[in-house]
């Protein structure tokens, strides 16, 4: 098993290797895929969990342990503590994100698929989840094949989507979350007070320094936000090619502040920066 290079992030669905790997911060484990499907039992996944951790408990880098859930959403019954990453399949709407936010732990959409082949539902879902407050977006990526490893297979069926523009749009949403300091935010739709009409609204804050909101559906409209007084410099970004769409500054005495969106199609992101003092 060759370990991956430094900076590249990898899920291990089998808990071996653990001689080689040691040195590797980069990777974590997963205890099982789909067990629900398979009858695979609490108490074996338990025993599993437990062996990860007495096998790695003098390692001086032990890994973070994923257990998959469920397909779509539910209330996670009886957590383990030594769980850190818990994994849901087809996780749209993003419901598992609030059921679960009282673990304060990472809530990951860990596969996706059975949405046709479009680009599309794959983009909107993959915001959607990050902007409610999900951690990782894992999309199973039919553009690779053992004859296009670098993905560029051409498919006109297949159980989901992907392909390069697929994967530059959801790397348009990497940077967009990477261009704010998104670990001191968290959820925050109260913030927003309304939205472009055939619209929904999701919003990230630090709230008085800033804010990401993702409109998904509608194509013009005001948006309201409950927001502090203060500078602010708010961007209109295109989820689909990367580019600012609108560019304003503007002064906030006090209350509630309407944004004209620009004219967008399928979905529109907002980026909002507070200005210090």
């Amino acid at each position: 098993m060759r370990p991956p290079p430094p900076g590249e992030v990898v899920k291990c669905a089998v808990p071996s290797e653990w001689a080689v790997l040691k040195e590797y911060d980069n990777l974590y484990y997963e205890v099982c895929n789909e067990p629900y499907c398979g009858g695979v039992t609490i108490e074996w996944q338990n025993r599993i969990i437990s062996t990860i951790v007495d096998a790695e408990a003098a390692l001086p880098a032990r890994h973070l342990i994923a257990q998959n859930i469920a397909n779509g959403s539910c209330k996670i019954p009886d957590p383990n503590p030594a769980v850190s990453i818990f994994n849901f399949h087809y996780s749209d709407p993003p419901d598992s994100v609030a059921l679960n936010a009282d673990l304060h732990r990472v809530i990951a959409f860990d596969e996706s698929g059975f949405r046709g082949t479009a680009d599309l539902p794959y983009r909107t879902e993959a915001w959607e989840f990050i902007l409610a407050g999900g951690a990782v977006y894992d999309h199973l990526d039919y553009s690779f094949t053992a004859a296009h490893p670098d993905g560029t297979f051409h498919f006109t069926k297949s159980p989901g989507g992907g392909g390069p523009t697929l994967r530059r749009q959801l790397q348009i949403l990497k940077q967009f979350i990477e261009s704010f300091d998104f670990i001191r935010m968290a959820p925050d739709n109260a913030i927003i007070l309304s939205h472009p009409p055939g619209s929904t609204a999701w919003a990230l804050a630090e709230a008085g320094r800033q804010y990401a909101v993702y409109l998904k559906g509608g194509s013009r409209g005001d948006l309201t936000l409950e927001i502090p007084p203060g500078r602010y410099e708010a961007e209109w970004l295109n989820p689909r090619t990367g580019k600012t769409d609108r560019r304003e500054e503007f002064r906030h005495d006090a209350g509630s502040r309407t944004l004209g969106a620009p004219v967008y199609s399928a979905d529109v992101a907002l980026r909002l920066i507070r200005s210090p003092g």
